[in-house]
């Protein structure tokens, strides 16, 4: 069987040797490439791939007839997905900074964390449901609204994020491992997640939904034995509400975490609904997606603000603070469960620890997908190696960020919520006002540059969306001049990625139709 662009209609020639590299020859290698296919090594890298059922698609569109994922066990793998990538140690570690970083009150911290939760998953809900109906992954998709070239700047930011968000978890599974065994040290427990990680990712998209299927389950279950032990301690210390400038200050930055890590995953979401039927319900996918972040969420945001608020307890004389100073998450978890349980309580840090391993499968797999779009150099390596470059980059980022988690874990939080705004404020204006939804794409389009926008319009909306965000911005660097008034000084209050939003989807809704009357496209 040899390739047939007639019956493979969009798909290239070297996306048809990813998929069967047994098969090619010379004549099919990719136009404007030196390397011959059938001898290459990267068609030796696939086959040994298929060898070992590793996944060998990288960024090509997902046909038809490969979406074999049924309508029912696609809700449930995409909800399940995005229930085990959230309900872990990292999660909880979000809710720590409420009091720990921001001050505030227990009260006020949980109505900040479920509005900003509820706006944050929104774009990550309605992004899965663009994988059924088009088959391509959310990078891939970027190129719709941003261009062929403009991508290419979304795709830098995203593996950015990817391989920060890595580093911040592996982080927190360490400092978890550490207080359990001391003898345990940082590097080491960033280095077994790490690998734990590239296994699961290493065999892609089914392997990846089947761990996560059931990952859920036993972190769950910590996760309640902890709040039964904290409840039974009678340590909660319900702080008042505060009031005033620096109030709106402490819940807008905080509120700016907590919209980053919810709305982390919109940049690759519809990477892990691309095998489910073009006729799935797309309703269906938005809610099965809402279903699984936000109950995990909220439930492990609130119970980290609930036991966070313990260290305030006489002055902060106790053992909860002195877990939490000596080894943050993991220390703040080790003072709630060892003293009751024991050596049980040490087992049940562990299993958090490794939840870790769910909330980065994500991460791994998409940045490999991501490297794929910066060009077609990207493509000749096959995703697996990218999986594997990308581990090790995470973990040499990792190590000596463990000793500054506190401010690195804010400080990224921030970046994140950011970019995605600004992302988010272009592909949405895209989408609902110059495509007027789905049927405005040919995704048969997707890798013809001559089809694509042009990009220059949300290149320069991008750098609207920017000066927005330095405008909003609230660090310990950097305040910017509106985020002064938001917010008690010197600090302010930080609405960098509202501004962010605003200010690029306003400058593409102008700049689009001037590109749209030149280009056409």
């Amino acid at each position: 069987m040899d390739y047939d662009p007639e019956k493979h209609p969009g798909e290239s020639a070297f996306s048809y040797s990813a998929r069967h590299p047994s098969i090619v020859d010379d004549n099919n290698a990719v136009p404007g490439e030196s390397f011959e296919v059938g001898d290459s090594t990267y068609a030796k890298l696939q086959r040994l791939a298929g060898r070992f059922k590793i996944e060998q698609r990288g960024i090509e569109r997902v046909p038809d007839d490969e979406r074999t994922e049924g309508a029912f066990m696609g809700l449930l793998n995409v909800g399940t997905m995005w229930l085990s990538a959230n309900m872990v140690v990292s999660s909880f570690a979000i809710g720590l900074l409420a009091n720990g970083v921001f001050f505030l009150g227990f009260v006020d911290a949980i109505l900040t964390c479920l509005f900003f939760n509820l706006i944050g998953v929104l774009p990550v809900c309605y992004f899965s449901s663009f994988g059924p109906r088009f088959g391509l992954r959310q990078m891939v998709l970027s190129r719709f609204w941003f261009g062929w070239w403009g991508v290419k700047i979304i795709a830098v930011f995203n593996v950015l994020a990817c391989i920060g968000w890595s580093s911040v978890n592996s982080i927190v599974g360490a400092q978890l491992l550490n207080a359990v065994n001391n003898d345990v040290p940082g590097y080491a427990g960033i280095i077994i997640i790490a690998v734990c990680t590239f296994f699961v990712t290493l065999f892609g998209y089914k392997i990846v939904h089947a761990y996560e299927f059931w990952s859920w389950i036993p972190t769950f279950i910590i996760f309640l034995i902890v709040l039964g032990v904290f409840a039974h301690s009678g340590a909660f210390v319900n702080i008042p509400m505060g009031v005033g400038t620096s109030e709106m200050g402490s819940v807008l930055s905080f509120g700016a975490v907590v919209y980053g890590f919810a709305t982390g995953w919109t940049s690759y979401a519809a990477d892990y609904t691309v095998y489910q039927p073009v006729t799935q319900s797309r309703t269906k996918v938005f809610f099965a997606t809402w279903l699984g972040l936000i109950p995990a969420l909220l439930f492990t945001e609130f119970l980290g603000i609930a036991i966070m608020t313990a260290t305030t307890a006489d002055g902060g004389n106790n053992r909860w603070m002195d877990g939490y100073t000596a080894s943050g998450t993991g220390g703040l978890l080790a003072a709630v469960l060892f003293p009751p349980l024991g050596t049980f309580g040490k087992f049940c840090l562990v299993i958090l620890a490794l939840s870790i391993i769910a909330n980065n499968c994500p991460n791994i797999y998409s940045v490999a997908l991501t490297m794929m779009v910066l060009g077609r150099w990207t493509r000749v390596v096959p995703r697996f190696i990218w999986t594997a470059v990308a581990t090790g980059v995470y973990i040499a980022i990792a190590i000596p960020g463990y000793y500054h988690f506190e401010t690195v874990l804010s400080n990224f939080m921030d970046f994140i919520g950011y970019w995605l705004a600004i992302y988010e404020g272009i592909s949405v204006t895209e989408h609902f006002v110059f495509r007027r939804g789905f049927s405005g794409y040919n995704p048969a389009s997707y890798d013809d540059g001559k089809k694509l926008p042009p990009g220059f319009a949300a290149i320069f909306a991008f750098c609207c969306g920017i000066a927005g965000m330095v405008t909003g911005m609230s660090q310990v660097w950097y305040v910017g001049p509106i985020a002064l008034h938001a917010g008690e000084a010197p600090f302010g209050g930080d609405v960098g990625f509202e501004l962010g939003f605003a200010f690029a989807a306003t400058a593409y809704a102008i700049t689009r139709p001037i590109e749209l009357k030149y280009f056409g496209r």
